[in-house]
């Protein structure tokens, strides 16, 4: 059974933000995928969930203790702005218990038409459900905090896409679905009391020490602000590009949300993109912390009204905190990428590390090399094992400069560099989901073959270790990826 909460502070509190929606009921349901790991978490019986009862109670088809709603919000679209999105062919099922208290949120996706729908059909296909599934997997294993699929269940529903496609929903769980797009759909309502009674929401549920500063709503935002910072940072560090950095895609908790048009870089490019809609590279893989920042200057206008009486003085102290993210950000970053290039003598300046991981990433854009193997390559240097290395990169003059500089940097005892090279191997991931992989398990799952999907969870799972028979999980992609493309999903 889910453990559902007594009650559900997102409708108990926040009228006015929702409207209450039933899913559609689902032919022939059908369990694709459970998580196992996930549902011990939310102290749910894995088999249970399989069930025909388990199966029930995540469409919604049997009613639920709780109002069943679609959420509003309204969010900037590539930096163009809608007032009116919300939850288009997704659904709150409810707020949930995890076994050790934790409040979560519940989550359906593919339900059908809401009163967001826009004119769409509400339906996802089994793909793009599966999708947020490997990606949502493999983010957690790497340790980024992301929202998880609990369960993907075919509907045995055919819709219509670019070729009929069967039909699929996903129940995924987050710490909220509060985003950006949220305060911004309740600032536009010119509602303060809805803008401060959400804030106050987000504060109780995520940030609760914010409760305690003189300066709530400021503290808010700061914290925002903060987990965005070490999110992005995380981001960078891995090669993700999330494809559609909406405002209306920023959670405020800090998780990653919606993995449609995302991908991990292979060839490092800061101009790398994946999502077949952003012809302009907004959300390119170096663009997304700037990106960030702009979304949480969005925020920031939203709190103008909690943050000072004077508008003047409440937009001088949003500037400040949104500006202070380019530090909090950098700071992140650095730490991150030190400890990938196993520059953690803290007697080597922060600005020697950074010049050295800049270095790194000049060289690995300009040999086009492969930004996990590239990375993962360099523990070998320290075990006196460069073939891997040298295999990706060319025996120039920049390159051997730049290798003498490196090595300058790590402490030359060889007892010392094997730990620190054990070290790197903790943070450098081996494993990801490579595109041509991903696309691959996809196209099987939608052909009715789950085997490919399974065992490649399976890799992404244990990102940092090498397993017996897993070569083919380890390269790029073939001749002829070039130029790979994800969509929507919609």
């Amino acid at each position: 059974m889910i453990r559902w909460a007594s009650e559900q502070g997102f409708v108990a509190e926040l009228e006015g933000l929702y409207e209450g929606w039933r899913p559609d009921a689902a032919p022939a349901p059908m369990v694709l995928v459970a998580n196992a790991s996930l549902a011990a978490e939310l102290g749910i019986d894995p088999t249970w969930l399989a069930s025909s009862e388990g199966i029930a109670a995540v469409l919604g088809s049997e009613a639920p203790p709780h109002p069943t709603v679609a959420q509003a919000y309204a969010g900037h679209q590539f930096g163009n702005y809608s007032p009116r999105l919300g939850d288009g062919r997704a659904l709150l099922l409810g707020e949930a218990l995890t076994t050790d208290g934790r409040r979560v949120d519940i989550h359906l996706k593919g339900s059908g038409r809401t009163t967001f729908s826009r004119g769409g059909d509400g339906k996802a296909a089994v793909g793009p459900m599966l999708r947020e599934y490997v990606i949502g997997e493999a983010l957690h294993a790497l340790g980024l905090p992301t929202t998880r699929a609990l369960v993907v269940i075919a509907t045995g529903e055919t819709i219509a896409r670019d070729r009929p496609l069967p039909g699929a929903v996903l129940a995924r769980v987050a710490s909220s679905h509060l985003r950006v797009g949220s305060f911004q759909y309740a600032a536009s309502s010119g509602d303060t009391d809805l803008v401060r009674r959400l804030a106050d929401h987000a504060i109780a549920r995520h940030y609760p020490q914010c409760a305690l500063d003189p300066e709530p709503y400021l503290a808010f935002l700061e914290a925002v602000s903060v987990a965005q910072a070490r999110l992005v940072s995380q981001w960078m560090a891995i090669g993700f590009i999330h494809g559609v950095m909406n405002t209306d895609n920023m959670a405020i908790s800090g998780e990653a949300i919606d993995f449609g048009p995302c991908a991990f870089m292979e060839v490092h490019d800061p101009r790398a993109v994946f999502s077949s809609i952003d012809h302009s590279g907004r959300y390119a893989y170096g663009q997304q912390p700037g990106i960030a920042q702009w979304n949480l200057a969005r925020l920031a206008e939203t709190l103008l009204p909690l943050l000072h009486h004077d508008t003047q003085e409440a937009i001088r102290i949003a500037t400040e905190a949104v500006e202070n993210f380019a530090g909090v950000f950098r700071h992140e970053y650095l730490s991150r990428m030190r400890a990938k290039a196993g520059l953690v003598d803290p007697a080597t300046p922060g600005e020697e590390a950074a010049a050295i991981v800049n270095g790194f990433l000049a060289l690995m854009t300009s040999h086009r090399v492969d930004h996990t193997l590239g990375f993962r390559s360099l523990s070998g240097v320290l075990r006196g094992q460069s073939g891997a290395f040298e295999a990706l990169f060319a025996n120039n003059e920049d390159v051997r400069a730049w290798r003498d500089r490196w090595l300058t940097a790590v402490p030359a005892d060889p007892s010392m560099r094997l730990g620190i090279a054990d070290g790197m191997d903790a943070v450098n991931p081996v494993h990801v989901p490579r595109n041509h992989l991903v696309e691959e398990a996809l196209a099987a799952a939608t052909a009715g073959d789950l085997a490919p999907l399974e065992a490649l969870v399976d890799i992404l799972r244990v990102p940092f270790e090498r397993l017996p028979d897993d070569e083919r999980y380890l390269l790029p992609a073939p001749d002829g990826w070039e130029g790979y493309m994800t969509f929507c999903g919609t």
